[in-house]
């Protein structure tokens, strides 16, 4: 018997029941929200032979950029090529399998040429928008989507994760207007949709309207963050507004209820964590042992291996090993970073090209050498999207450039950085006060 997925694919070797399961976890990944992990095992304890169920739980483990789900997507796979597929289930399998061995771009590329044949797969332009994320690419964010969009409508299930995903890609490419009301409208068709919750906070970021941004994101709070596994990252968006109002309280508040103070590993909470760690620590706020905890985190995920898979992962390890002093943690991770630099593979170059030079900038600083981090971040902080995560993540980078050049007393630097911040951010407090302080002639 041939079943047919909800948008008309056919799925190899599925029973009723296990694709009623598989259809589930779909969704749940689709918003990103409950447990499609546990939800996909279902449907392979009722039918082990399910193909699309094993390719699956390849993505699902993946596309969170664990260390330790990279074992559990290769024994996906080889499950999964022992089993009868067709032309579409065989794409998938060749591009999960070739992210699994760290080869991005082909995996990229493959879906790529999957959506082309087979737009309404809405795991292959799921997988693909993730994996363009992952490498900074923002053409691809949106146009990878864009494509699809002829052979979609609302009344194909799935329709809101599509406008979601493209109203993301619209903001990376700078097309605020479009971005908004595509994820508004995604918001409104499902709810639980968190990635569309997540486009329009970077609208309002990208905007420089903080108000506008805790007025979206607030109010709703419990409608995207419940059961949702991009909880924390929403949560930080929302900090990283009261930060912009100098609300430093609120920031931590919110970083002690639902970044770094829930006690998760999970990487991409970690990365939320040391990232508003670390812009606390630029402003000069106090955040007392916090920086133990996630240093201690990091050392858990990436012990055995797990550094220098990443380069993204990597810089912000540095970050919380820098603010909790661990002279020897930051030793190993360039140590590890290092090596990655000199192989051929794709995290090689993503490292060398950025990740090892702004690891070395905050190791430098950590280290009291403003100097040196200043000459390791210039030339790097115009190509940083080549290493991955969006215009928000990176401007971490320049917020450090601007801070190192004030402390390796270059004046003229710092305040020409400072002029194009306040250019971009004109009612930002914190690019006012460091345009008013380093104003060429006037007090470092």
């Amino acid at each position: 018997m041939n079943l047919m997925d909800a948008t008309g694919h056919r799925v190899s070797g599925a029973t009723s029941r296990s694709l009623e399961h598989f259809e589930q976890a779909s969704r749940e990944l689709l918003c990103m929200v409950d447990d499609p992990a546990a939800t996909v095992d279902r449907a392979l304890a009722e039918s082990p032979e399910m193909t699309m169920a094993h390719v699956l739980k390849a993505w699902l483990h993946l596309l969170g950029t664990e260390p330790s789900g990279v074992p559990v997507a290769l024994a996906s796979c080889e499950a999964a090529a022992r089993l009868p597929a067709d032309d579409r289930e065989e794409r998938h399998l060749a591009a999960a399998n070739a992210l699994a061995h760290g080869r991005w771009r082909e995996a990229g590329l493959r879906l790529e040429d999957l959506s082309a044949r087979y737009p309404r797969d809405t795991l292959a332009l799921q997988a693909g928008h993730q994996i363009d994320f992952f490498r900074g690419d923002s053409r691809m964010l949106r146009d990878r989507i864009a494509r699809a969009l002829p052979a979609w409508d609302r009344t194909i299930p799935g329709w809101h994760a599509v406008l979601g995903m493209y109203a993301f890609g619209l903001e990376e490419t700078g097309d605020y207007t479009q971005a908004e009301a595509h994820g508004r409208a995604s918001v409104e068709m499902e709810p639980r949709d968190s990635w569309a919750w997540h486009a329009v906070a970077h609208v309002h970021e990208m905007r420089n309207a903080p108000r506008e941004g805790i007025a979206w994101l607030s109010p709703s709070r419990q409608t995207w963050s419940a059961g949702s596994f991009l909880g924390t990252h929403n949560t930080w968006h929302l900090a990283l507004f009261e930060l912009e109002l100098d609300e430093h309280d609120q920031a931590l508040r919110l970083y002690d209820e639902a970044v770094g103070g829930t006690g998760s590993s999970v990487v991409l909470d970690l990365i939320d964590a040391s990232a508003m760690l670390w812009r606390l620590r630029l402003r000069g706020v106090d955040v007392g042992r916090r920086w133990d905890s996630i240093a201690d985190r990091w050392a858990a995920v990436l012990a055995g291996g797990g550094a220098g898979q990443y380069a993204f992962n990597d810089v912000h390890a540095m970050l919380a090993y820098v603010g909790a002093d661990r002279a020897a943690a930051q030793g190993e991770l360039l140590k590890a970073m290092e090596d990655t630099a000199r192989e051929s593979a794709d995290n090689g170059e993503f490292t060398r090209d950025v990740g090892l030079p702004v690891a070395r900038a905050i190791h430098a600083l950590g280290a009291g050498d403003a100097a040196r981090a200043v000459t390791l971040l210039r030339p790097v902080r115009s190509q940083a999207n080549r290493f991955g995560g969006s215009h928000a993540q990176r401007d971490l980078i320049d917020l450090t450039l601007i801070d190192a050049a004030q402390r390796a007393g270059d004046q003229p630097l710092a305040a020409a950085l400072a002029a194009e911040r306040a250019a971009l951010r004109p009612h930002s407090p914190l690019a006012q006060r460091l345009t008013q302080r380093l104003r060429v002639g006037g007090m470092a």
